[in-house]
């Protein structure tokens, strides 16, 4: 590498202000999706010189990447365009969707150019708008294989119900680049992080931080499961005030044990048992705050009661530990206790998380689209007490076998029947047959019908009892067969309204399985 060359890829290292020279840096933005525009809007706001290297984008985009000062071109999968090597960009921002072996990225590393996400972008960034004092909006850092959602919705309403100005941001669909660019400002943002966003983060410094869970996933992405937990675990980084971990999980405890945070941050648990000191956690049925009182050796603070979670549909146990675990993440910010059960006493679901569809002829359907992986799946299988399960998709290098084991195999005994569907159905089916071979199980081969889910639907119906619940929790992606796990759940919705007809419905619920540790 040439001086002037080290020269130029050193340059992004100074840069840690929205107020620092961005002019006529060099920057070349991979991907043109939600995120790819809004870092390619963001850098061009600062007077950087942009070029977008993405392989397709949609029209209402690319009409706008001139509009905004940028340029665009188009790069197929494994090439390097001449447009981007004559370009000689001196930083590269990449969007998620990019692995870290894609040809792109490994022809940015080798010319020794900075590769970031814009995550780490807005962490630079963050102090465009400023509060009162002068200082930039506090980050809470959301992450783990399943609840990130629910969890970053949770705490953002219990900061908003304890007047602060709050705003939810991230992978759950609001880019964090807009959020620090909202001219009115914010207290505090609740960042929703995936591995991909966090495996190319590296300044950041939250007030409080928590990996909810970690399970296989992605593999696909990271090459490993161990690669996936490592970048997991960097969300601990730089914690400032409090690390936030799930005692049903040792790994995420490791994770704090071993993190390099700043000094005087607590490590806070939370978990379905009884609360230990510095812990949130459920006694009696009630869901108690240990950790943000003066006494909590001796006394805690109760937050609110499982039944009362059961009238907002949010006492499944995976939801009450998200429950758990917000709480944890908006007291260590200071929300008050009646703050956070004002939020709770509205707070609903978003779609396609466990959401009941309809009960007819004593049959309860429920749509968890959202279970794109075994350990979201898992979870909603053990919310119910008679399941026919209606599983598969796109599996992503995850092996399921551990899941169909745990759930139908002599340990299981909640599922009575399945129906699989996806394009990787042939592992699932292998899987139950070897575990249970006695379980009734039917296949949908998207081959022979043109319309999946009604097909799984009648299938799912023909087995199901008076009594059992008939879950939609994939354990898979959705991307061989729908436009996303949204379109999966509401296609599956519509199926079975068109199937039940003119039965009547009512809006029973079974009742979940008691909180257990």
């Amino acid at each position: 590498m040439t001086d002037a060359s080290a020269s130029a890829s050193s340059r992004p290292d100074t840069l840690t202000s929205w107020h620092a020279d961005w002019s006529g840096l060099r920057v070349a933005v991979l991907g043109l999706g939600v995120t790819g525009f809004s870092v390619a809007d963001t850098l061009t706001e600062l007077g950087a010189s942009v070029l977008v290297v993405a392989a397709g984008a949609k029209k209402e985009y690319a009409d706008l990447v001139p509009v905004i000062g940028a340029r665009h071109v188009l790069a197929p999968a494994g090439e390097i365009p001449a447009e981007l090597a004559d370009f000689e960009p001196e930083l590269v921002v990449a969007s998620p969707g990019y692995h870290p072996d894609d040809a792109l990225i490994v022809w940015a590393e080798a010319a020794g150019t900075p590769v970031w996400g814009d995550v780490e972008l807005a962490w630079r960034l963050r102090d465009k708008v400023v509060r009162p004092d002068g200082r930039p909006a506090d980050w809470i850092a959301v992450t783990g294989t399943n609840g990130k959602t629910t969890t970053v919705q949770l705490t953002a309403s219990m900061l908003l119900a304890g007047g602060l100005r709050v705003a939810p941001c991230g992978n759950i669909g609001i880019p964090v680049l807009d959020a620090i660019r909202d001219p009115q400002g914010f207290d505090v943002l609740v960042v929703e992080l995936s591995s991909y966003q966090l495996h190319s983060t590296s300044s950041m410094s939250p007030w409080a931080s928590v990996v909810l869970n970690v399970a296989d996933d992605h593999l696909d992405w990271h090459g490993s499961f161990e690669a996936y937990a490592a970048a997991k675990a960097r969300v601990y980084t730089n914690t400032r005030v409090a690390c936030v971990y799930n005692k049903g999980d040792e790994l995420t405890m490791r994770m704090v044990e071993d993190a390099d945070v700043i000094e005087g941050a607590r490590a806070v648990g939370f978990g379905l048992g009884v609360p230990g000191p510095s812990d949130f956690g459920v006694v009696d049925g009630i869901l108690c705050d240990r950790a943000f009182l003066d006494d909590r050796r001796d006394s805690a603070l109760e937050i609110v009661t499982v039944d009362e979670l059961r009238m907002r549909g949010l006492a499944a146990p995976h939801t009450v530990a998200d429950v758990l675990a917000a709480s944890a993440l908006a007291r260590s910010y200071g929300a008050p206790i009646e703050a956070i059960r004002a939020a709770l006493a509205s707070f609903t679901l978003d779609r396609h998380r466990i959401e009941h569809v309809v009960t007819a002829g004593g049959v309860t359907w429920v749509d968890d689209s959202k279970a794109t992986n075994p350990h979201a799946a898992a979870a909603s299988l053990r919310a119910y007490p008679s399941i026919v399960w209606v599983v598969g998709g796109l599996l992503k290098g995850v092996d399921i076998d551990p899941l169909v084991q745990a759930s139908v195999g002599d340990e299981g005994g909640r599922v009575r029947a399945v129906v699989v569907i996806g394009v990787d159905r042939s592992e699932v089916v292998a899987s139950i047959q070897r575990h249970a071979p006695e379980l009734p199980l039917f296949e949908v081969d998207d081959e022979e019908t043109s319309d999946v889910m009604s097909a799984a639907v009648a299938l799912a119906a023909a087995a199901a009892r008076p009594g059992d619940v008939v879950l939609l929790a994939p354990a898979a992606a959705s991307m061989d067969q729908f436009a996303d796990y949204a379109d999966r759940g509401t296609r599956f919705a519509e199926a079975v309204r068109k199937h039940v007809g003119g039965s009547d419905g009512d809006d029973t619920l079974p009742e979940p399985p008691p909180i257990r540790p």
